[in-house]
């Protein structure tokens, strides 16, 4: 069994969260600010190009050096963006990181359930939906 507190101990990190937005922005006192949130893209015609849209992760509750990647799927399944993947560490139990990904320009052919995805150290952590719709 691992000591805890082994300088090689590694504690898998929670994600305490995943919030979808249209920009995030930071205080001079270093408290972010989420501007926009949502879960719903309406468009009057398709195929449409969305500007840009942010996915903040928070992880949390791990000690250790990890990965992340986020990504959203058509509603086929297949990928349609992703960003590249993230290296982080959490230094102690009670250290929190956060991870902002900025999507520009995703063309979204049709409407549907499309799937935004937060893989950490390989694994599949939180998948939620991102409905596109007609307006």
């Amino acid at each position: 069994m691992e000591d805890k507190n082994s300088p090689d101990a590694q504690i898998k990190p929670t994600l305490i969260f995943s919030v979808l937005c249209d920009d995030v922005r930071r205080e001079d006192n270093g408290k972010f600010i989420l501007i926009g949130l949502f879960e719903v893209i309406g468009a009057k015609s398709f195929p449409v190009i969305h500007p840009t849209l942010f996915i903040m992760n928070c992880w949390g509750a791990g000690i250790g050096e990890f990965n992340q990647k986020t990504r959203i799927l058509n509603p086929e399944g297949h990928v349609l963006v992703e960003d590249r993947e993230t290296v982080f560490q959490l230094q102690d139990m009670r250290a929190k990181h956060r991870i902002i990904s900025r999507f520009n320009s995703i063309k979204f052919d049709k409407p549907g359930e499309y799937a935004v995805e937060v893989i950490g150290n390989g694994d599949l952590k939180l998948r939620y939906p991102l409905m596109v719709r007609e307006a």
